[in-house]
């Protein structure tokens, strides 16, 4: 695709990712580093390992890490985490400096347009806002009163005063309503109506959109009707830290005194990696299902299905080399049938990627579409 002029993207002494040229003096002038505790992980996209460095042992590696386009984990466990090594869970972060310079290009804001940032996190991005917004016109919203403090004096210093709450991003923030655009800095399960009603009509909502079928999440972009809607199309794969109050909690279904039946499947598992599109369809098709792929020292890999609504498991086992896989399904729902029901439904329909689907969201929940909001999935 090729962009307007105004809208090319160019990299910049210094800067190893492009950025679009309306963003590029606001990137040009706040560095990343100026928002960085000493003590980060810097994250390997390719392994999924982060490894530690320390600015007050080793500051060229740290500003290496705080200039290279790689996430950077700023904060573990909620804050629980203590010492040198990785935590459990990531739970605070700096994004992928390539990522924030395309959400912010996606975003489609203009100097004099009011913006909600949900998850203030470092406080770079909401400095980016700044600069190009200007103080008055940006609001950002964190959960974490530690983190929140944090970015805020980093704001200051780096001579930044947009308005900072402590809060729950899931309510917004109605002080500041109505707000021209709203952006999510970590991925949602719902978008919450609250987001809906403070965006005047014809404003957008960017967010990391996903089901807790998988980890993944795609970017989407809704344009608010004034009926109290939003639709819009998912623009890319990307993967966030989830909303604290959305995140996953694993289903606990019982093991025992229910009716299991076993056949077997002729269909192959597609591609799961964390940015393949199937994932991805398969929760905003099915709803209210979560995965999990088990390896086995023989090399076969077992899916697993879980309901989160009702007690109900599946189990295939897949293995190379053999054209019928054995299934298991236990409970209230046939979890495996509808799965491939997905499957073939993904096959007939050009196994489309995250480019040909949409979301539309309304008082009552939201349904996903493909190509056009009259064809939900």
């Amino acid at each position: 695709m090729t962009l307007a002029p105004e809208q090319e993207d160019r990299p910049a002494p210094g800067r190893s990712f492009p950025v679009a040229d309306a963003w590029a003096p606001a990137f040009d002038a706040v560095p990343r580093s100026l928002f960085l505790p000493a003590m980060v992980w810097a994250h390997d996209m390719a392994t999924g390992k982060s490894r530690p460095v320390d600015r007050t042992t080793d500051e060229r590696g740290w500003l290496a890490a705080a200039a290279a386009d790689v996430p950077i984990v700023t904060q573990w466990d909620d804050g629980e985490h203590q010492g040198v090594k990785p935590g459990t869970v990531p739970t605070s972060s700096a994004s992928q400096p390539s990522l924030v310079a395309s959400m912010l290009d996606d975003l489609q804001a203009k100097p004099g347009m009011r913006v909600l940032e949900q998850g203030t996190g470092t406080g770079w991005n909401a400095a980016l806002l700044s600069h190009r917004l200007g103080d008055a016109n940006v609001t950002t919203v964190e959960v974490d009163p530690q983190v929140s403090a944090q970015a805020r004096a980093a704001l200051h210093a780096a001579g930044y005063r947009p308005t900072v709450v402590c809060a729950d991003g899931a309510l917004g923030y109605p002080p500041g309503a109505p707000y021209d655009r709203i952006i999510a800095t970590y991925g949602l399960r719902q978008i919450t109506q609250a987001w809906i009603e403070q965006t005047r009509p014809g404003g957008l909502i960017l967010a990391p959109f996903g089901t807790h079928c998988s980890n993944a999440d795609a970017l989407v972009r809704l344009t608010v009707a004034s009926d109290g809607t939003a639709s819009g199309p998912f623009l890319q794969p990307v993967e966030f830290m989830k909303m604290r109050s959305q995140r996953l909690q694993w289903p606990q279904n019982p093991a025992d005194g229910g009716t299991l039946a076993e056949t077997t499947t002729t269909a192959t598992l597609p591609a799961h990696g964390k940015f393949d599109p199937f994932p991805l369809v398969a929760g905003l098709r099915l709803g209210d299902v979560v995965h999990a792929i088990q390896p086995h020292e023989d090399g076969a890999r077992t899916l697993w299905l879980y309901s989160l609504t009702v007690p109900a498991w599946s189990a295939t086992t897949f293995r190379d080399g053999e054209d019928e896989h054995q299934v298991r399904q236990y409970g209230g729902r046939r979890l495996w049938d509808d799965f491939e029901q997905t499957l073939t439904w993904w096959q007939h329909a050009g196994e489309p990627g995250v480019d040909r689907l949409g979301l539309t969201v309304n008082p009552h929940g939201w349904h996903a579409w493909l190509d056009h909001p009259a064809q939900p999935i």
